[in-house]
């Protein structure tokens, strides 16, 4: 009786570990070095701005930021735009509806408009919401040593259209090595060249991807900064404590401690 219950549970793990391997073949997520990485990692300025320039010219006509106030775009550790600039950009966004039916030019004080279709997603906390990186069924130790791999996921799915496309349900779809399953309704939505930057950076598809990655990744986490600072902050704290205490147990104690017993 023991034996066939110990032959049924390697059965039934080796069934379940494949069948995590197999789901973890489908897609394939490139680990790209973000500069924001790591606790003492930044956030590119310049890299934000390209990556907020790629949103509005290519990602916007579909998907949306309605999480995302205008304003922050002048936040230090972001894109940190000057205030005239975002105002500027502000009012060249969709209009605000009003209740009445009319509607009024976006504000600075506004958020940034949500997805012009309703088949897509708002791309606010996508770098949050997808992860790119699994560790061994049920346990994410790859997650915890490389962080969730948001970004690298978005990044990846970008670069990540092989050209073939197939027809189902009359709808198409497009194979995507990052995608889930492998095939994706969303044909590819950059191309070599399709934004050009005023600094004449680099605008192949490997490149803008790693830049709008990264601008996503602000918008879902904007003052990762910040928080990054705060536990350096309180690391140091607690160290230069835990050693005082230490030093002031010593102390207390020394006369004690220090009497030899007959």
């Amino acid at each position: 009786m023991i034996r066939k219950l110990t032959l049924s549970a390697l059965t039934a793990l080796t069934l379940s570990t494949g069948g995590a391997l197999a789901a973890a073949g489908e897609s394939h997520i490139e680990d790209f070095a973000f500069s924001f990485e790591g606790p003492f990692g930044t956030f590119d300025q310049m890299q934000l701005q390209r990556g907020l320039q790629i949103y509005t010219e290519v990602c916007a006509a579909c998907h949306g930021l309605k999480f995302v106030p205008v304003r922050t775009l002048s936040d230090d550790g972001g894109p940190a735009l000057p205030q005239d600039q975002v105002r500027a950009y502000a009012a060249e966004l969709a209009s605000v509806p009003l209740p009445d039916g009319e509607e009024r030019p976006r504000e600075s004080s506004d958020h940034f408009p949500g997805s012009n279709l309703s088949n897509a997603p708002d791309l606010s906390l996508m770098a949050k919401a997808r992860a790119g990186f699994h560790g061994p069924y049920g346990l994410g130790i790859n997650q915890f040593f490389r962080g969730i791999g948001g970004p690298e996921y978005i990044a990846s799915l970008l670069t990540g259209y092989t050209g073939e496309e197939k027809e189902e349900a009359g709808s198409t779809f497009y194979a995507n090595t990052a995608f889930p399953g492998g095939w994706i309704a969303m044909a590819p939505p950059m191309s070599d060249g399709q934004v050009e930057f005023l600094d004449g950076h680099a605008n192949d598809v490997h490149i803008m991807a790693q830049d709008v990655s990264a601008f996503l990744m602000w918008t879902a986490e904007p003052k990762m900064m910040a928080r990054k600072q705060a536990g350096l902050t309180a690391v140091i704290f607690l160290t230069v404590l835990s050693v005082l205490l230490y030093l002031t147990n010593k102390r207390i104690w020394a006369g004690v401690k220090g009497k030899k017993h007959a």
